[in-house]
């Protein structure tokens, strides 16, 4: 993946042109789990990948993905009269689905609560903190009401996210 991404940039800088990757990621995927995605996390981070779109799975007819989600069992492994599939990891609750599609999302100041927990319960706490071999901050991010110059969205405020030690507003 990364010597196409290299090969990717040099090209479209020879071309004059400005070009970005975009990877492409499905949150929740059956057979994945918790520890996983924080390792695609910490790997989307590494490789400087910020997902802006993510997906989280959705079952959709004929499928293989889609037996796996209603079955929790992987249909590719072989079975026998004697023995059946082996079991996989089917991420079905709405706060463990929301986890993982923050996994993927682990740059939106708006994910970060979530993840903090999340890293605390798995024993993960290393991964909390400012520097580069954490995943995320461990201050929350404090909320900057902007204005909105226009009268008839007066009541509408929007807010913006800036974090003290990053200093970037999201």
């Amino acid at each position: 993946m990364m010597r196409s991404k290299k090969m990717f940039e040099r090209f479209s800088k020879e071309a004059g042109k400005d070009q970005f990757l975009i990877p492409y990621f499905i949150a929740a995927h059956p057979g994945t789990t918790d520890e996983d995605m924080l390792n695609l996390a910490l790997w989307l981070k590494r490789n400087g990948f910020k997902a802006d779109q993510v997906q989280a799975f959705y079952p959709s007819p004929m499928a293989t993905a889609t037996t796996m989600y209603h079955t929790g069992r992987n249909p590719l492994r072989r079975l026998t009269y004697k023995k059946s599939a082996e079991k996989v990891e089917t991420v079905k609750g709405e706060r463990q689905r929301r986890l993982h599609k923050a996994f993927l999302r682990w740059h939106d100041p708006e994910n970060w609560s979530l993840l903090r927990q999340a890293l605390k319960e798995m024993g993960r706490e290393e991964l909390i903190g400012s520097g580069d071999q954490q995943l995320i901050p461990a201050e929350e991010a404090q909320v900057v009401p902007s204005k909105r110059t226009s009268a008839t969205h007066s009541t509408v405020k929007k807010r913006t996210f800036a974090h003290p030690t990053y200093g970037f507003a999201a």
